[in-house]
């Protein structure tokens, strides 16, 4: 996954303005591990990450003069919609692409994390099926 961070750093980074009293290139730095963050989330939590490209961008955006922010913002943009075409296409076998056992997203009646295996079209076990279903209600009411 972190072709992808990788990618859109080395597209961004000649555009990247380093700090004159700071030593090295720290900014650069900062730019980076924000790109991998976002990517490492985007893998892990995509159905709580709403708008990656957004959040990327406001996280990375003080790094640059204002002259290069509409072409580092189409940037993050077209490379965290290849992303997420990626892992959208990558089977779920049970696994997550760290390796740990898939959990369904919705909580038991105790408060703890459910433990049963989710289906792959909505992330919630045929037990929560019914908190998938609300929520497709709920997006178009918070629009």
């Amino acid at each position: 996954m972190y072709r992808f961070s990788r990618a859109i750093y080395r597209e961004i980074a000649s555009e990247i303005v380093e700090d004159p009293h700071a030593e090295g290139q720290v900014n650069h730095g900062r730019v980076l591990r924000a790109c991998e963050s976002a990517i490492e989330r985007l893998a892990t939590d995509r159905h709580y990450f709403a708008r990656p490209a957004r959040t990327l961008f406001h996280d990375v955006r003080s790094y640059f003069p204002m002259s290069a922010q509409a072409r580092v913002l189409r940037v993050i943009e077209l490379y965290l919609a290849c992303a997420d075409e990626f892992l959208r296409t990558q089977p779920q076998n049970g696994f997550d692409l760290n390796g740990n056992p898939l959990q369904c997203r919705a909580s038991t009646r105790k408060g703890t994390p459910c433990q049963r295996m989710p289906l792959a079209h909505n992330g919630y076990c045929p037990s929560h099926q019914h908190l998938a279903e609300t929520e497709d209600v709920e997006r178009p009411l918070a629009a």
